[in-house]
């Protein structure tokens, strides 16, 4: 199926999901990736599918979904979307149908002139960016063995200065692999150079392509916030939570834990929101004696954070 949803996104709202790329061509074979391992890896672009395939896939279900707002239509496919070649024509195809596009990519190929002038037609381009240190690239992400990672980097700043759209980035958090402090801040140093929107901050949610992969904690968590925020970056997690992170539900509980799962919240924060709901410190006991929200320290500060490894997901 090339075009499916539209679902739910915190990033995108209502997205309808364009699958250009047939299921595992990547120039990636990521140690984290839901999919599984890569069975096809490359970095050269070819045709998958013919643009207008893809436009009549897209205008059937935009049909279908006629009573449904669609806010986006996000090239998210089971692979890497920039080795569509035809990618820029699909963009242009799409355009009429008055729907903003957006493009989920790794950034690998955004070095290339091609590659960027196609992501320069979209509206919101997310790119990722898990390591800029080559071992710990290579380990995390896995590349085709002819990807360089400077250029990717350097690739990454060029597009984010010529690119008139939201551009935001992604950053993967895999517990002993790039959630030391050393790497986070590296990486914080490289986006803080960006002109980008957002940066999000992931862990695996879904059973990863290698059993032994295992997300970042809550601790890791928030010291790549703190980095993160300490560099000027308006970042957020995306862990998997939707919740209701944009206005009040009336619900205080249900308030502290949307707005947990999206960004740490200090001590006097927290206070400030209990004071102007008449709630006691007794809910927050509550929270945390149910495991729902944790407690953590940083620089002499007090955070608290949604639980998100409560549920995880485990691999069979």
């Amino acid at each position: 199926m090339i075009a499916f949803g539209p679902v739910p996104s915190r990033r995108l709202g209502q997205s309808l999901g364009i699958n250009n790329i047939p299921p595992k061509i990547c120039t990636y074979s990521c140690i984290y990736c839901q999919l599984g391992r890569t069975n096809n890896m490359q970095v050269e672009r070819k045709e998958f599918y013919k643009p207008q395939e893809i436009l009549n896939s897209v205008k059937d279900k935009v049909k279908e979904t006629r009573e449904e707002s669609i806010d986006y239509l996000t090239f998210v496919p089971d692979g890497e979307p920039t080795l569509d070649i035809n990618l820029g024509e699909e963009i242009d195809l799409l355009k009429p149908l008055g729907i903003k596009i957006g493009v989920i990519t790794n950034a690998s190929l955004i070095w290339r002139k091609d590659v960027k002038n196609e992501l320069c037609k979209a509206n919101w381009v997310s790119v990722k960016i898990d390591a800029t240190s080559q071992d710990i690239w290579r380990r995390i992400d896995r590349p085709r063995g002819s990807l360089n990672l400077n250029k990717i980097l350097d690739g990454i700043l060029d597009f984010s200065y010529s690119f008139n759209g939201d551009l935001v980035t992604e950053t993967m958090l895999v517990h002993g692999v790039n959630s030391g402090t050393k790497e986070l801040e590296k990486v914080a140093n490289s986006i803080s150079k960006l002109n980008s929107k957002k940066s999000y901050i992931s862990i695996p949610i879904r059973p990863p392509a290698e059993k032994w992969v295992k997300p970042a904690n809550e601790y890791e968590v928030n010291i790549a916030y703190q980095i993160f925020k300490e560099r000027g970056i308006d970042v957020e997690y995306l862990v998997g939570y939707e919740g209701n992170a944009f206005s009040s539900t009336g619900d205080l509980r249900e308030d502290i834990l949307s707005i947990t799962a999206v960004h740490p919240l200090r001590e006097e924060g927290m206070n400030e929101l209990l004071k102007k709901t008449g709630e006691s410190w007794d809910l927050v006991e509550e929270l945390l004696g149910e495991n729902n929200i944790i407690e953590i320290e940083y620089k002499n500060k007090k955070f608290y954070l949604r639980n998100f490894l409560k549920n995880k997901i485990k691999r069979k």
